[in-house]
């Protein structure tokens, strides 16, 4: 009697396992997220996007693409560079930054006017990458490091990332400890092989996107997703609304030089 007593407990836990609890969430109004990337390569290449979306639905799986904007950038000297819709909220501009001027984003969206501004920030250059197959938690794991060497005597911030069909890493550095030295950014992603391609790039950055992405990037290792998933808290950048300052969007507007090295694993 003991044993079906317990059965029937066991039994009556299981079941109630089925039962469904339906959570009321509440939804906020859309807000308008702006990826605004301006980038200076060594070779003098370069590329001026802007990504709009809106925020949506927790539980909502479709991207809301803005394609309706009107987007310019407004250099310092007064010339207006406008940016053409192409697909998915992508507006593009042959816009080329230069070392010190200031660059205006101007985005109207919805009878409402958008605005930043930054200027071109320089980056050391990429060197030489560095190879261990013995890396990672197990020891299996190849990992490898980007190196770079940052200016002495001056106060620099960097963007990191690597990229692969393997997965990316993301990372910032501030050169508070090792100014003037030669330092690494970190490459380590599961099943890593060699002929992998590996594309690595350092970006110099602000000290407030700095600031932006390090919140970000902190918030996206407690959730395991990425650096413009929703987030648990939110992260205000450098654009504002000046139409309606309590509609601020989310993003950031960032003007870089760019340092590229692209590394076939051994």
């Amino acid at each position: 009697m003991r044993k079906l007593f317990l059965m029937v407990i066991f039994f009556g836990i299981l079941t109630s396992c089925e039962d469904v609890i339906d959570v009321e969430l509440n939804n906020a109004s859309p807000r308008l997220v702006v990826e605004a990337n301006m980038n200076v390569w060594e070779n003098g290449s370069a590329s001026s996007v802007v990504r709009l979306t809106t925020t949506a639905p927790f539980f909502d799986n479709n991207i809301p693409f803005v394609t309706d904007a009107e987007i310019t950038i407004t250099d310092e000297n007064g010339l207006i560079y406008p940016f053409i819709y192409s697909q998915n909220g992508i507006y593009t501009s042959n816009l080329s930054p230069q070392l010190n001027v200031e660059y205006t984003l101007n985005i109207e969206y919805k009878d409402e006017t958008y605005s930043a501004t930054e200027t071109l920030y320089t980056v050391s250059p990429l060197e030489f990458v560095e190879q261990r197959d013995d890396g990672g938690f197990t020891g299996e794991d190849i990992e490898l490091k980007a190196f770079f060497t940052d200016p002495a005597g001056e106060q620099n911030f960097y963007f990191f990332e690597g990229l692969s069909e393997r997965g990316d890493a993301l990372d910032v550095y501030n050169d508070e400890f090792f100014d003037g030295n030669t330092i690494f950014g970190y490459y380590l992603v599961e099943d890593l092989t060699p002929g992998d391609e590996v594309q690595f790039n350092i970006y110099g950055v602000s000290e407030a996107y700095y600031n932006f992405m390090f919140i970000l990037l902190q918030q996206t290792d407690d959730q395991g997703g990425g650096p413009f998933e929703t987030q648990p808290a939110t992260v205000r950048g450098n654009i504002v609304n000046e139409t309606n300052p309590d509609n601020f969007p989310l993003g950031y507007f960032r003007v870089s030089e760019v340092s590229t090295l692209n590394y076939t694993v051994q």
